[in-house]
């Protein structure tokens, strides 16, 4: 039996079916994720704490990992110090004044223009116009760059170089005034290179406690 007319009637032939969320359950879970705060971009803030690391953080890294180069110098005083020590020890030796002037030789390549009255006029001029030309200060400051002015570790190190600026100073005039013909001269001066070689071996430790290497 065909329905009634009225009923037919009452439906707006323009209306369009609407999609209930039972039969497209699609879009209910659309507009709740468009609701959603965009957790896949964390902040700057929250970046360090998951493990990327920082400027800083990997400025330090390159300076480990360039600290042999940095080093290279400590060592290289350490053995010119040696060769000196040896040549002072060597009981074949003559000690004659080329024996003396070889020393001296030694211990100012060693201080690498640290000692003041031992820098050339090229480099005592250079010095003057405010250029840093001690090799060993240079070397801390690249190495404790990073570091705050007061932190102890920087001043540490700083407390070494003055130490080991101190301890070249009296070995270089030692070895200028000193007659090495005399055996109890010699001594003197062997004596005062050892304690040097050991300023230079705690000035390094303090480099590398500020490379944290």
């Amino acid at each position: 039996m065909p329905p009634p007319l009225r009923q037919l009637q009452s439906r707006d032939p323009t209306e369009t079916a609407k999609p209930s969320s039972k039969s497209n359950p699609i879009l209910p879970q659309r507009r709740c994720f468009s609701l959603l705060p965009p957790l896949f971009h964390p902040s700057q803030s929250s970046a360090f704490s998951i493990g990327i690391s920082g400027p800083k953080d990997w400025l330090k890294e390159q300076k480990r990992k360039s600290s042999k180069f940095l080093l290279a110098p400590i060592d290289a005083s350490r053995q010119s110090l040696r060769s000196a020590y040896l040549l002072l020890m060597d009981k074949e030796s003559t000690n004659s004044s080329e024996d003396l002037e070889q020393v001296q030789k030694l211990l100012k390549s060693a201080a690498r223009d640290c000692v003041v009255q031992e820098r050339n006029s090229l480099v005592a001029f250079q010095a003057n116009t405010g250029v840093e030309v001690c090799t060993f200060r240079l070397i801390v400051n690249n190495a404790s760059s990073l570091l705050e002015k007061k932190n102890p570790v920087k001043l540490e190190a700083e407390a070494m170089l003055d130490d080991l600026i101190s301890s070249f100073t009296s070995l270089n005039s030692l070895a200028n005034e000193s007659d090495i013909q005399v055996a109890s001269n010699r001594q003197r001066v062997a004596d005062a290179l050892k304690d040097t070689l050991t300023s230079l071996d705690k000035f390094e430790q303090g480099v590398k406690d500020c490379l944290e290497v």
